[in-house]
């Protein structure tokens, strides 16, 4: 038995080494080795951390370490204004939130510390 990966576009597992790259010859489809890598690494780190690189989970406490403003408002969010019970999502603004004041909420986990 080998340990080679599966083909990433077809899922056979027939697939073989030439070099530094993989073929499959049942879609003769190519990838390199160093792609490979790229995807367990994305794969890993799937963790979403906060500005000093603590791991965030859904129902944490935060706190905005810096003031932001608040689209589509003249409002501003203060720095330490404490947000709880996050949740976190997969997107640019991966945290969703109620603020007092101010209601539903995303903000980037790059702008708040874990309490």
């Amino acid at each position: 038995m080998s340990n080679l990966p599966n083909c990433p576009k077809c899922d056979s597992e027939y697939t073989y080494k030439d070099g530094h790259i993989f073929i499959c010859p049942e879609c003769f489809h190519e990838w390199s080795d160093i792609e490979e890598k790229v995807v367990e690494e994305t794969l890993e780190d799937t963790s979403v951390r906060d500005a000093y690189g603590n791991e965030l989970t859904d129902g944490d406490d935060v706190s905005i370490i810096k003031d932001l403003k608040v689209n589509g408002s003249s409002s501003v969010l203060k720095r330490g204004t404490i947000v709880k019970s996050i949740r976190l999502v997969d997107s640019d603004h991966n945290i969703d939130c109620k603020i007092d004041g101010f209601g539903a909420m995303s903000l980037k986990s790059e702008f708040v510390k874990k309490l």
